[in-house]
């Protein structure tokens, strides 16, 4: 019997030996056929759910130069890489006198972020700085992003595109949001004196309300803007925001941009 009983031991401890080693074996297998297709890391954005659905900015074209609308999707951490696919898509039906530089088919390689140098690879050049310009808009939405590089001679940033930018970018709010009384624009402005207008305007071309900004710099150095815009309105209904300067030599509308809201 205690033959017996030690010969059931040492059959027992053979079979957790020869399964504990199998087991092994198929972990390494495993992951020596796993095959890694993208490479994001954005520090800052890992306290995001798996999947949220999430509002990001992407800067198409108006007239050459960058112009933010709002795309939703649903997103994990990758809220950067997210965003380059939607710019990629180009315009959609609703992005009316909005278009793209970037060529068809352009896709996403890898990203990663650190030092606050976006690193990006895509699976092909792009071809002006129109394109770049996008891109670096696009990215630089993101706090934690100050230049990108595409694999030029040296990251850059949003000043290099001063030539694609225009003198007014309203940044805050975008194209279609819905605002309400006391709503805060901002964005950057390059103008003369650094001083220029405003005005909102209902669906029939009514102001409702209207002053001027002076933004941190301007006359060739670009500065930032703040303000907000109170207005009494009855009922919700479509409006304009309206921003443009007024020219130095005969007192005429300069630089006017137009972004439509919906008024609450």
């Amino acid at each position: 019997m205690p033959n017996t009983r030690a010969g059931m031991r040492f059959l027992a401890a053979l079979s957790l030996f020869v399964l504990l080693i199998a087991g092994c074996g198929g972990d390494g297998d495993s992951a020596s056929t796993t095959t890694v297709r993208e490479t994001v890391t954005e520090p800052g954005t890992t306290s995001l759910p798996t999947e949220t659905s999430k509002a990001l900015t992407i800067y198409l074209l108006r007239d050459g130069k960058v112009a933010p609308v709002s795309r939703t999707v649903v997103t994990g951490p990758r809220v950067g890489a997210a965003a380059l696919r939607e710019l990629f898509k180009g315009p959609s039906p609703d992005d009316e006198g909005l278009e793209t530089a970037i060529p068809s088919g352009t896709a996403l390689r890898s990203l990663a972020i650190a030092g606050g140098v976006a690193s990006v690879e895509l699976s092909k050049p792009l071809p002006q700085d129109d394109a770049l310009a996008q891109v670096v808009y696009t990215l630089t939405a993101f706090p934690t992003v100050k230049r990108v590089d595409v694999g030029a001679d040296s990251p850059v940033g949003r000043k290099a595109f001063e030539a694609q930018t225009p003198a007014i970018l309203v940044e805050s709010p975008r194209p279609g949001e819905t605002v309400e009384p006391g709503f805060e624009v901002t964005g950057t402005a390059n103008t003369f004196e650094a001083t220029f207008n405003y005005e909102l305007k209902e669906a029939d071309g009514r102001v409702l309300t209207k002053d001027f900004v002076t933004a941190t710099s301007g006359s060739g150095t670009r500065g930032t803007f703040a303000f907000k815009v109170v207005y009494t309105l009855g009922e919700p209904a479509d409006g304009t925001l309206v921003v443009f300067e007024l020219s130095a030599e005969d007192g005429s509308r300069i630089n006017e941009q137009e972004i439509p809201l919906r008024l609450e």
